[in-house]
């Protein structure tokens, strides 16, 4: 982590806490990244999703395309990681409550 957490990343990081407009986020997104990376930042987070809920390997394959290898990164970082999946996790679950 020391070597990702540089002055431009915690620049990115501002920026992107503090656009509260979906449309400019989702157009900051769209300068900064591909849209493969879009989509698989995406499908990365169904998949924590769906580990979350308990689904196994085969079904997440299955339902979102996502190869075995995505798959266990994803359960690794979930399990073990920094935490920002859960935070992602719950924000969704917050979101899906209001």
């Amino acid at each position: 982590m020391s070597d990702l957490r540089t002055h431009e990343v915690d620049d990115l990081l501002s920026v992107l806490c503090s656009i509260d407009d979906p449309d400019a986020l989702y157009g900051l997104l769209e300068d900064l990244y591909t849209i493969r990376e879009i989509r698989e930042s995406a499908r990365r987070l169904s998949v924590a999703r769906m580990l979350d809920e308990g689904l196994s390997y085969a079904v997440i394959e299955q339902r979102t395309g996502a190869s075995a290898t995505t798959i266990a990164r994803v359960s690794k970082c979930l399990a073990h990681g920094s935490g920002g999946y859960r935070t992602a996790l719950d924000a969704l679950a917050a979101r899906a409550e209001a």
